[in-house]
Parts: C-alpha cells; sequence; structure tokens
C-alpha cells in the first residue's frame, strides 16, 4: 500500500466528523484491510431497549468498509451492505471492526466485515460491495 495514500487515510479518518462523534479510531490499515475501533457508550449508543442501537454497530461497520476500499488510492462507494447482528455487546466494552477484501474485478470490491467485542464475542457479521470510480482521492495530494 503507498504510504501517502495510507497517511492520508489516517488523517481523514481523525478527523472526519461521524467518526469523532462515534469516537471511531483507525488502527490498522493495510491493502484491501482494516481494523477500526470504538467504546459502546451507554449513553450515546443505546436504542430504545437500553442496548446497543444497530446504527452505532452499523457506523462502525461503515467505517471499516470506508477505509479499507480506499486503500487502493481511489474512491470506492458503498453498493450494497448486508449486516446481520449476532449479539448485543456489554456496556462500555471495546468494539473492533475488521474489513477484508476477499475478491474484486475492475469496477467492485467484495469485503467481509465483522464486529467482536473485546473478549473476541461476535457482534456482527457484514458483506459489503464497493464500487470502484477510479478517480484519485482527492484528500492524499492535499496530505503533501
Amino acid at each position: 500500500m503507498d504510504e501517502k495514500v495510507k497517511k492520508a487515510i489516517f488523517a481523514a479518518t481523525a478527523s472526519e466528523p461521524f467518526a469523532k462523534t462515534l469516537g471511531i479510531e483507525l488502527v490498522e490499515l493495510s491493502d484491501g484491510f482494516s481494523l477500526v475501533r470504538m467504546t459502546y457508550k451507554k449513553s450515546l449508543m443505546d436504542n430504545i431497549y437500553a442496548r446497543a442501537h444497530g446504527g452505532a454497530v452499523f457506523g462502525l461497520i461503515d467505517e471499516a468498509f470506508e477505509t479499507a476500499s480506499q486503500t487502493g488510492g481511489t474512491i470506492a462507494v458503498a453498493l450494497n451492505v448486508s449486516v446481520t447482528y449476532i449479539s448485543s455487546p456489554e456496556f462500555e466494552c471495546v468494539l473492533e471492526a475488521k474489513a477484508q477484501m476477499v475478491s474484486q474485478t475492475k469496477k467492485t470490491a467484495l469485503y467481509q466485515i465483522t464486529v467482536s467485542d473485546e473478549k473476541g464475542q461476535a457482534v456482527a457479521a457484514c458483506q459489503a460491495l464497493a464500487y470502484k470510480t477510479g478517480r484519485p482521492i482527492p484528500f492524499v495530494e492535499q496530505q503533501g
């Protein structure tokens, strides 16, 4: 993976308003792979049943997908995302989402994304399809 692209994706994620709001941190990044992490915060991320809101878990999934799918240095956008919620995490636990590209064509790339808690318990599994636009990521050149 190009180091300039890697540095730019790390910087963009650190300043992204959505990631900052949920406390999502980009931990690892390599070709077609991303690991992101966040702490499930009860007061911010609960649903009406006082359990983790699926949208918060999806936000973590989408951040892993977003960062992994940009590692080629060109803009990729989501075509389809299918999530299976497996279990509800415990309050204040650390959640990790790992996105791994499993196949690609000239225009698309398929990713498997898993979310687990700090004990390794599965929280969600996802399959996501990205469309590769071929356009360079604009913020890479801004990194300098």
